[in-house]
């Protein structure tokens, strides 16, 4: 698959070449766009959160990529999780095309944000949640984000993916 690197906006977080398998690689590192128009148009997320005896919870979950944000609603483990530990990882589903964030969460508390990420909610999933009246809903805040592309080998039948992982730094604070 052949990759259109694409110069970035000044407002895209920077782009490295991440530390894989305890070696540096010299990919073709991709642009922002690229991991965005993913996270913007995934149907279903995997988020990570850890357990407060710091076993792993994984689940699936529906959600938002808006303003360099992901925002998500559960009431469940995770939740209990979150008030616990912040930390969080967010994986699309797919093993060709890679996108994983990794950041901090938090309950959404911005009531303007809140009712537009409802409502984008809402019309991606065709969906009816009261946009006066979320609850249990919570914002990512990337630290990091890697995505890369699984090329097919001819050597091994496998993927490889060195040609173009990438690493994107996000400045984040802490949520509490």
């Amino acid at each position: 698959m052949a990759l259109d690197v694409v110069a970035t906006s000044s407002a895209d977080p920077p782009a490295s070449r991440p530390r894989i398998f305890g070696r540096d690689v010299e990919p073709t590192l991709l642009p922002w766009r690229w991991a965005a128009e993913r996270l913007e148009a995934a149907e279903l997320y995997w988020i990570a959160t850890t357990r407060p005896d710091g076993t792993p919870h994984t689940r699936p979950v529906w959600g938002v990529w808006r303003d360099s944000r992901f925002s998500f609603t559960t009431e469940s483990r995770a939740a209990r999780n979150l008030e616990q530990n912040p930390e969080i990882t967010v994986h699309l589903e797919s093993g060709a095309e890679v996108v994983i964030v990794e950041g901090l969460a938090e309950v959404a508390r911005d009531v303007e944000a809140l009712r537009a990420t409802v409502e984008a909610y809402n019309a991606k999933y065709r969906d009816d949640v009261d946009p006066d009246a979320p609850s249990g809903w919570h914002v990512v805040r990337p630290r990091v984000v890697f995505g890369w592309i699984a090329e097919p080998t001819l050597r091994d039948g496998g993927a490889c993916f060195y040609g173009s992982v990438t690493k994107w730094t996000f400045t984040v604070s802490s949520p509490r």
